[in-house]
Formats: C-alpha cells, sequence, structure tokens
C-alpha cells in the first residue's frame, strides 16, 4: 500500500531484537515496545491521592477478573490505569507492597475458588510480575490522527483500546490465531500453581472480549475465527471476513518433483506448529518407504533452542535422523514448497496459514491438520486430518505419495483455488477501503496503481491457470 502511511508499534522482548525485515519507505515510523527488560517511566510509584486513585482501579480490575459476581467493568479499571500508563508510573505502581497486598485480599476472599488454592505470597509475586509485564504496552502511544490496526488480539490491543477511549482512534482488530485459545494451551503446559493460571487466563479473557466490544471493526481471516469472536462477545455486524492472500506470481508453479519422496514443511520452529506430532507421522512414513525425506524450512525463534534441541532427540529416538533436515530461514519461500512431493502442516493452532496457501499458489498437494481457517482454505485441493494424530497424518501422507495422478491434479486445482479466492490483491484492496472507512474517507474513488494492475494481469495469464498443466508443460 504505497499511497497508506505506517507507524508500526511492535511489542518485543527487551527492545533489543533486530528487525526482520527490511522497511518499506511509507513505513514513517517504528517503535518498540519491549515487554520485558527495565521497568518503563518514572522509577517512583505514584503517591497521595493519585496512589489511592491507583489502588482502587487496580482492585477493580482484580475483582472482574476473578470474581464474576463482583459486577466491575474491566474496561473501565484498565483504562484508568492506562492514564498512569501514559504518566509513566504504572509498572511502579504494580510494584508496590500495597498492589500485592490488593491481590491476596482479593484472591482469598472466602467465595473465590482461588482461595480453596490457598494462594502464595510467593503465587501472589508471579502473578503481579506477570501482570505487570503484560500490562506495559498501554503506555504507548498512537498517533490520533490515525487509525489503529491491531493484528493480533490480547496485548497488542491495549495501545489501542487507550487510544480508542482516551482519544478517540478508530480501532480496527485483526486476528489471525486465536489469541485467547493460544492463551490457554500456553498456559497447561506452564509451570505456575493453579492460582497463577486462573488469575492470568482471568486477565486474557476479560482483556478479549474488551477487545471484541471495543472495537469499530474486526476482521478475522476466516469463519472459523467469526465463530470465536461472536461467542466471546462481537457484534456480528461489526465483523468483515478479510481472507490472507498470496502473490501468484511471487509463488509460481514449483515444476517437477524431486526424484526422491519429499515432505517438506515451512514456518517458525515453534510448539504450536506441533512438529513432534510431525515426527512421529514422518517415522510412520518411512517404515513403508524408507527413502522418502523430510525437510524443515524456517527459523528457530529468540528463546526456541531448547524445542529444536528437543525435536533432534525425538527424531534420533524414532531413528529418522539421516532422512531429517533443518533448513533453517530462507529467501525465496517458494523454492521450500517446490523441494517437496507434498506440504505438511502439523499445528494445534492456526488462522489461516500463510504456509497453506502459499504451497497451495505452488501448485503443491498439502496434509494439513484440521485447525482454524485450514479447511477453509484448502477445501477439496488437499487432504486435512485431526491434529495430535501421527497415524492419520501419515496415512494421509502415504495416499498421496502412492498416487501420483491424484497428487498432481490436486496440486493444480490447488493453484486454480488461491488464483480465484486468496490473492494478496484482494486482501490488499479490501484493508485499503477499510482503512479510508474508518478513517472517514469512504468517499474517496480507489485507483488501482500500476503494481495491483500488473497482479491483476499476472492472474489473468497464469499459464498454469489457463491450461490445467501439473507437469510442467504449461509453462
Amino acid at each position: 500500500m504505497p499511497d497508506v502511511e505506517f507507524h508500526l508499534v511492535s511489542l518485543t522482548g527487551t527492545g533489543r531484537e533486530p528487525v526482520t525485515w527490511e522497511l518499506p519507505p511509507n513505513v514513517y515510523r517504528h517503535t518498540s515496545v519491549p515487554t520485558w527488560g527495565p521497568r518503563p517511566g518514572r522509577a517512583h510509584a505514584p503517591y497521595g491521592g493519585a496512589r489511592r486513585r491507583f489502588t482502587d482501579s487496580y482492585e477493580r480490575l482484580l475483582l472482574a477478573v476473578l470474581d464474576p459476581d463482583a459486577s466491575c467493568d474491566f474496561g473501565e479499571a484498565l483504562y484508568e490505569l492506562a492514564e498512569l500508563a501514559r504518566a509513566g508510573c504504572l509498572s511502579a505502581a504494580l510494584r508496590t507492597e500495597s498492589a500485592l497486598r490488593s491481590l491476596i485480599w482479593i484472591w482469598t476472599m472466602p467465595h473465590l475458588t482461588t482461595a480453596a488454592a490457598c494462594p502464595t505470597v510467593h503465587d501472589a509475586l508471579t502473578a503481579t510480575d506477570l501482570l505487570e509485564h503484560a500490562l506495559r504496552p498501554l503506555g504507548a502511544r498512537i498517533p490520533e490522527d490515525s487509525v489503529a490496526h491491531a493484528v493480533s488480539g490480547g496485548l497488542a490491543t491495549l495501545p489501542a483500546l487507550a487510544a480508542r477511549e482516551l482519544d478517540g482512534v478508530p480501532f480496527l482488530l485483526t486476528e489471525h490465531g486465536i489469541y485467547l485459545r493460544e492463551r490457554y494451551l500456553g498456559h497447561r503446559a506452564g509451570d505456575q500453581r493453579w492460582p497463577v493460571k486462573a488469575f492470568m487466563l482471568g486477565f486474557h479473557r476479560e482483556l478479549t472480549a474488551l477487545g471484541y466490544r471495543a472495537a469499530d471493526l474486526i476482521t478475522p481471516c476466516n469463519q472459523y475465527n467469526r465463530r470465536w469472536e461472536e461467542r466471546g462477545g462481537a457484534d456480528a455486524d461489526k465483523i468483515r471476513t478479510v481472507y490472507n492472500g498470496v502473490d501468484p506470481a511471487a509463488f509460481p508453479h514449483a515444476g517437477p518433483e524431486p526424484d526422491i519422496p519429499t515432505l517438506t514443511w515451512c514456518g517458525r520452529v515453534d510448539p504450536v506448529k506441533d512438529l513432534e506430532t510431525l515426527l512421529h507421522a514422518y517415522a510412520l512414513v518411512r517404515a513403508e518407504l524408507p527413502a522418502t525425506r523430510l525437510r524443515l524450512f524456517g527459523p528457530v525463534p529468540p528463546g526456541g533452542e531448547a524445542y529444536r534441541t528437543e525435536l533432534e532427540k525425538l527424531a534420533a529416538e524414532l531413528g529418522v535422523t539421516d532422512g531429517l533436515t533443518f533448513e533453517g530461514r530462507v529467501d525465496e519461500v517458494w523454492r521450500a514448497y517446490a523441494a517437496g512431493h507434498l506440504v505438511m502442516l502439523s499445528s494445534i493452532s492456526e488462522g489461516f496459514p500463510f504456509s497453506i496457501i502459499e504451497a497451495m499458489s505452488c501448485g503443491r498437494t498439502t496434509v494439513s491438520t484440521d485447525v482454524g481457517g485450514v479447511r477453509e482454505a484448502v477445501g477439496d485441493t488437499g487432504l486435512v486430518v485431526p491434529p495430535r494424530e501421527p497415524e492419520q497424518l501419515a496415512d494421509a501422507a502415504l495416499t498421496l505419495l502412492h498416487d501420483e495422478e491424484r497428487r498432481l491434479e490436486l496440486g493444480a486445482s490447488a493453484r486454480r483455488r488461491v488464483i480465484d479466492r486468496f490473492t494478496l490483491r484482494r486482501s490488499v484492496d479490501a484493508f485499503r477501503t477499510i482503512y479510508r472507512e474508518l478513517a472517514g474517507r469512504d468517499e474517496a474513488v480507489y485507483e488501482p496503481t500500476p503494481e495491483t494492475v500488473a497482479d491483476w494481469t499476472v492472474e489473468l495469464r497464469d499459464p498454469w491457470y489457463q491450461t490445467g498443466a501439473t507437469d510442467g508443460s504449461g509453462w
């Protein structure tokens, strides 16, 4: 969107992380908001009347999270804390003894389920510390003459919520994965005690619901997300599905398959991708087709090194190390899809995964788990199986590896499906229209750029789309 200027606000770990991509000229500013590292703002907590206001707001927030019968307004309390965050003293206030006492007092109210778990002072310190880090984005300022577009639920909505309430900035929410569902998945494996988990999940639940209610418009990337958002309290009239899209020219048909049976996977090496299930499925495929290779493309994010090591140990235990390779990040992602006969996806949570529609654009057949909008993306052009079922994942892969004709036909259908439904042009044009609408410029007439016209031309002239070729002859 060269005609739109962007100020990126990114939630980071320490703020020292390098920017992965080269930012285009229309990104006029990039602000990093560290959620860890040194505390932001002033070193001293508020005092006097400001301290009493903090305690009152904080206790109402705690009651909204922990006591459903308290009738406290989570949003109202959050917005009051946002003003403290903007003044630079929220983090220090949350580190005070009085904040700790407030949590312990409410936690141990006899009628609450948390009281039966006998939360300790250590639990209270842990929960308060987690909340302090989670609330740091509240202090990030968004320009008042803009549209605040949060591209995730949860913590990413905090600056947008504050900007909408305190400055009247329009708020657009786009969810890819379902943030709240992923918090439940993540906390299940956490090492905190139950009172801490209950507290943090309650906070995320209230924050998610507030984001759904407060957003001026919600643009899920699939119907699966839409159902979650409606159940979470979003007004159905404020929801408009915008599918993710890819550029068919950037992801051309991959051409002939490799000589050796090969499965490929592309993404970040992360537990939510459930690569353990993929490795177990690969071992089952190898038992029937010993020559089969598995190539994993994608980076290990900071902090994910231990997970990569676990996967390597599992591969050794399964006896598949000789056929498995971790390829790392690739500059031309389409080559990752071209490297195999099938593209695999084993995730336990997804939105509308780019890896699937990119692979489809490359004319490769996919074997995926039935999460998020995967089935919506794939349609009848690939095989979809339940998550965490390595036997079914392996059976689907073997079925297609043994049936070349079907595999190639599905790959050709997959590319046609992307060109018909999931192009980058459609997605970008939808968001450009939404930005103008929220900014009060919906009367403006959109004139396509030369780049967009070229994109349309590529789609219309795509030889694989015209001929339906599956063996490379379309070129």
